[in-house]
């Protein structure tokens, strides 16, 4: 078995650039973001600069050069309060690196990292319903938890929503350390 081209390091805002061009080339061509413009750098290093800020992790997969060929990043699903210990995923490889495993190392050590910041679920939010999204998540023991169909319209497509979810270290089996019984 080969060892992976690649290392995975917390990201800094410096990898901004590379980010933004990652997930441009999918918002052009793909149906995973529902964006149509993809975002610059700087509004790139905006959103890298919130997730950061909170505590939240921002993984990057890197050649051996230092390139970066992927990004992961785990946020709070929703902004209300009663959903702070959930968390959404999102994961985006360069179009010329997928299938390599960068993905599915990726979104391994977001999980960790995502329990690590206090989350106890985990949902992805597959748009377009991607089927090779939808088996990395299966991959790395997430389920079905629903799907809105033809819920966005990109590249002359009607497009269906899929909902994956794991729990995170203990889930719902106990409450968090952090709040009364």
């Amino acid at each position: 078995m080969a060892t992976p081209q690649f290392t995975i390091v917390p990201a800094r805002l410096h990898h901004a650039a590379a980010n933004a061009a990652i997930y441009a080339h999918h918002v052009l061509h793909g149906t995973a973001s529902y964006e149509i413009e993809p975002p610059d750098e700087a509004e790139m290093a905006a959103r890298m600069a919130k997730v950061l800020g909170a505590g939240w992790p921002w993984l990057v997969a890197c050649d051996p050069g230092g390139g970066v060929i992927g990004f992961a990043y785990a946020s709070q699903f929703r902004d209300r309060a009663a959903y702070r210990f959930a968390c959404e995923n999102s994961i985006y490889v360069r179009h010329d690196r997928r299938g390599e495993g960068i993905g599915r190392a990726l979104l391994a050590l977001l999980i960790v990292a995502a329990e690590r910041a206090g989350f106890r679920q985990m949902v992805a939010v597959i748009g377009g319903a991607e089927i090779a999204s939808a088996r990395l998540h299966a991959a790395c023991g997430f389920v079905e938890a629903g799907r809105l169909e033809a819920i966005g319209r990109k590249h002359a497509r009607w497009l269906d929503t899929l909902y994956m979810q794991r729990a995170l270290g203990p889930g719902d089996s106990a409450p968090p350390e952090a709040e009364p019984a």
